[in-house]
């Protein structure tokens, strides 16, 4: 892998001048060398980047790299609290002291601005966003993609070790990407080309989910039942309704499903929503013989997936698959 940025090591200057400190006063050199803020180039979306490492106050709005940034043990000044899944975040959510930014739809660049912060991690749902944030702070956009033949796998991975190398945590994020790499690994060992409905379960109804959730197909050994079928069907059809019917999933036969539950993810507190489970259910009399209905074949994604989407997400999808279809391999035998 080459090398992704170049340190400029801040106070070189003053720390030649005062080499010949006794002993008695290593001490607080050593902590105030450890606090000490560095410039290191990164590469971004947008392009390379000067950036300080370290920086005292950031502002994460992009909800792929929220939970590397609570794993490395930062406290963001600013999130956009009506994005971010209760699970794993309420800390966060009811801190008074962290300011709400808003949704990418409706961002509250005020609040954000009285939060002062010195980075902003931005992009994905972001992205549109950045010209007005940067005039509040420089926005660094290292979202993953898939757009244009990229790996949105290997999209997380450059992400997390980049918030690494800005927040001065390489070792905690290489075992990130690890952990990631081991899953993925299992995953690929457990599969071997079956065929699989990738679905969304949104408005209460079944869709094809490949336009979000095709992102799995990078670490696994299945085939998309409608990979090559007209572009509509492989659109984001999280937003837009593909026009899909039960009866065409049907005919396709597929032996697997993988399902996302946007409806879970998305739907207010205390406001009513159908589970994807009880969807899925709720269509029996019309694949009761296709595969993976009547072997039970079916993966729900975490509840919250649609909002997180990050490395930590995909690693606990990858495993589950991995634990699946192992499962079930070993149940035919």
């Amino acid at each position: 892998m080459t090398s992704r940025f170049k340190t400029l090591a801040a106070g070189t200057a003053v720390a030649a001048a005062l080499f010949g400190i006794t002993a008695c006063g290593q001490s607080g050199d050593t902590t105030a060398a450890e606090n000490a803020s560095s410039t290191i180039t990164i590469q971004t979306n947008t392009g390379s980047m000067d950036v300080k490492t370290k920086p005292a106050r950031v502002a994460a709005l992009d909800n792929t790299s929220m939970a590397t940034i609570k794993a490395l043990g930062v406290e963001p000044v600013a999130i956009p609290k009506p994005l971010l899944p209760k699970n794993g975040y309420q800390d966060w959510i009811n801190n008074a002291n962290i300011k709400d930014a808003g949704s990418h739809r409706e961002p509250k660049m005020e609040d954000i601005s009285e939060a002062q912060p010195d980075l902003i991690i931005g992009g994905y749902r972001f992205a549109s966003q950045t010209e007005k944030l940067s005039k509040i702070a420089p926005v660094v956009d290292i979202a993953p993609s898939d757009e244009k033949g990229s790996s949105y796998l290997e999209g997380l991975k450059k992400q997390t070790l980049t918030l690494g190398d800005i927040f001065d945590k390489k070792e905690e994020a290489k075992k990130i990407v690890a952990d990631l790499d081991a899953a993925v690994a299992d995953a690929k060992k457990a599969t071997n080309g079956q065929t699989v409905f990738l679905a969304n379960s949104s408005g209460g109804k079944i869709d094809n989910g490949a336009g979000r959730i095709g992102r799995i197909l990078e670490g696994v050994n299945l085939k998309d039942v409608f990979a090559q079928n007209d572009a509509k069907l492989k659109s984001d059809s999280v937003h837009n309704n593909s026009g899909l019917s039960p009866e065409t999933v049907a005919a396709a036969k597929p032996e697997w499903m993988i399902v996302m539950d946007r409806d879970a993810a998305v739907t207010e507190e205390g406001k009513e929503f159908k589970p994807a489970k009880a969807v899925v259910e709720g269509l029996g009399k019309v694949w009761k013989d296709v595969p993976f209905y009547a072997k039970d074949q079916i993966v729900y994604l975490p509840s919250d997936f649609y909002l997180t989407e990050g490395i930590q997400a995909y690693t606990d999808v990858f495993k589950t698959i991995a634990k699946d279809f192992t499962a079930k391999s070993g149940a035919a035998k």
